[in-house]
């Protein structure tokens, strides 16, 4: 068979994500802060975007409202009265006495409000009083609170140098972050200055700062306290039987008996291994709920959407036709054109988005339904498929939907991914189990363990199976309390001996 070149026409169908298209799917996954940043920034760039304030667009614009008379408040009415009226002193004057004399009962002079500081200050009568975190001060961090202490500690320009690196090699924690031999390679400057600074910059406030480790650090703290003694010392050297709660083997190093050792782990634990932690100067952001989920007079659940973070967005379409009609550059009507197009997109983007959440929220409420009423021990195994073919959506757009997203409950606030969590099987054929109820059954039957009866994770395994015909592995109950930050049953009974011990 020849071969040679021809022309083909095919037919076909394909799906292409258009910018916008793209922009609306990342849209969905958007918290209420990124939802409103986003918004802020397309507000400043388009001029046909403005934010909805309860006012129909072009309502105000072109309308004027007939003029009304002129009123006096009550508050110019009282200041020209008194303007009009002498003061007591003048008054007085004219008596020539003085003021106790001609009224007993007044101050020794009218005292008029300074309109002029009420003006500078920003809270002149009749508007709002100024916010009083504005006055606050801003607290200092770390860096600032150590510079300070350095500036009369160190006198030498040489050694505040070597001491300042030191602040700025401090992490989060107030630990020294690198080496001393990086600091004085680094620097120039001999090893045995920087050791030397180090040591004299150890005595600042907090107590604890740049320490190396914990170890150091817990020192330093007992140190100021006139504590750090031989057995305390030991007692620093064995952290590690400290964490296994192995009481047996620290007794046995440090020399001591029993009760000299609770009373120095009591001691212990009145210090702050994280020092640098108490400057954090990072703001605390409140988690605000997306969606309200209340119950209703006739027992339904009612799903609302939170209008507090939802931004609200117009298209000033007079604006536009009145600046189209003026305009004869072809770039300037493109642009107005493409501004049009934005401002109708992200309008529509926006109330799409509303309505997929709200969707979305009202199939999980209607799936978890038993769990709103009677707990997590009715919590139902759910996932993002479930969710997408009950409402006829993509299992991605349910994914994107639920992220950063919260719903405020009558069982309290939760994300909405709390809902979807995976099933584990029955072995008396019943319904599947929820792997976040099977969680919170776990850490009731370690909470009501004895001290002398300390239950193993096969022992917990086996109790599932009888109490509920849960099917779960020895090993499944070993992931679920490690994430539940659970210690062993080794651990956990030396901790509930050594509580035993120490209350009686």
């Amino acid at each position: 068979m020849a071969m040679s070149p021809r022309l083909e026409v095919r037919q076909s169908q394909s799906l292409t994500l258009t910018p916008q298209l793209m922009q609306s799917i990342r849209l969905l996954q958007l918290s209420h802060l990124e939802l409103n940043t986003f918004v802020e920034m397309e507000l400043q760039r388009n001029p046909l975007l403005e934010r909805e304030d309860g006012v129909e667009p072009g309502e105000t614009d072109n309308t004027e409202l007939p003029e009304r008379p002129a009123e006096l408040s009550a508050y110019e009415d009282t200041v020209d009265h008194g303007d009009r009226i002498q003061s007591a002193d003048s008054i007085a004057s004219g008596y020539d006495t003085e003021v106790d004399n001609v009224f007993p009962d007044q101050s020794a002079q009218d005292r008029q409000p300074d309109l002029g500081q009420w003006s500078e200050r920003g809270g002149a009568p009749g508007e709002d009083a100024p916010d009083i975190d504005q006055f606050v001060a801003a607290r200092p961090s770390l860096s600032d609170h150590l510079g300070a202490q350095v500036g009369l500690i160190i006198s030498d320009p040489r050694e505040r140098l070597i001491a300042q690196f030191l602040i700025d090699s401090l992490n989060e924690a107030g630990y020294l972050a690198n080496e001393l031999e990086q600091i004085a390679t680094q620097l120039g400057a001999p090893l045995e200055t920087v050791e030397a600074v180090l040591l004299r910059v150890q005595g600042t406030d907090p107590v604890g700062v740049f320490a190396r480790d914990v170890k150091e650090c817990l020192a330093l703290q007992l140190r100021e306290k006139d504590r750090l003694d031989p057995m305390m010392q030991r007692l620093l050297d064995n952290l590690d039987l400290i964490a296994a709660h192995d009481l047996g083997a620290l007794t046995r190093a440090i020399g001591c008996d029993r009760e000299d050792l609770m009373e120095m782990l009591g001691e212990l634990k009145e210090l702050d291994p994280k020092p640098g932690r108490a400057f954090e100067t990072a703001p605390i952001e409140s988690v605000v709920p997306d969606v309200f989920v209340r119950r209703g007079q006739g027992g339904d659940w009612q799903i609302e959407l939170n209008s507090d973070v939802l931004p609200r967005v117009l298209v000033n379409r007079v604006y536009y036709a009145s600046v189209t009609k003026k305009t004869r550059d072809p770039a300037e009507k493109t642009f107005l054109t493409d501004c049009l197009a934005t401002a109708n997109w992200l309008a529509k983007s926006l109330d799409q988005r509303a309505q997929t959440i709200l969707k979305v929220a009202a199939e999980i409420v209607k799936q978890q339904d038993g769990f709103l009423l009677h707990g997590i021990t009715h919590l139902k195994p759910m996932t993002l498929k479930a969710v997408a073919d009950a409402i006829e959506m993509h299992e991605s757009t349910v994914s994107r939907v639920t992220s950063n997203k919260y719903m405020a409950t009558p069982r309290g606030l939760f994300e909405m991914k709390y809902f979807f969590t995976t099933a584990l099987g029955s072995s008396t054929g019943g319904d599947d189990h929820s792997a976040e109820t099977v969680r919170h059954r776990i850490r009731q039957i370690i909470d009501a363990e004895l001290p002398s009866d300390i239950l193993s994770d096969d022992t917990i395994a086996e109790m599932l199976q009888k109490e509920r015909g849960i099917e779960v592995a020895r090993r499944t109950v070993a992931k679920y309390r490690e994430g539940m930050n659970i210690p062993s049953s080794v651990i956990r009974r030396r901790q509930k001996r050594a509580l035993a011990t120490a209350g009686r």
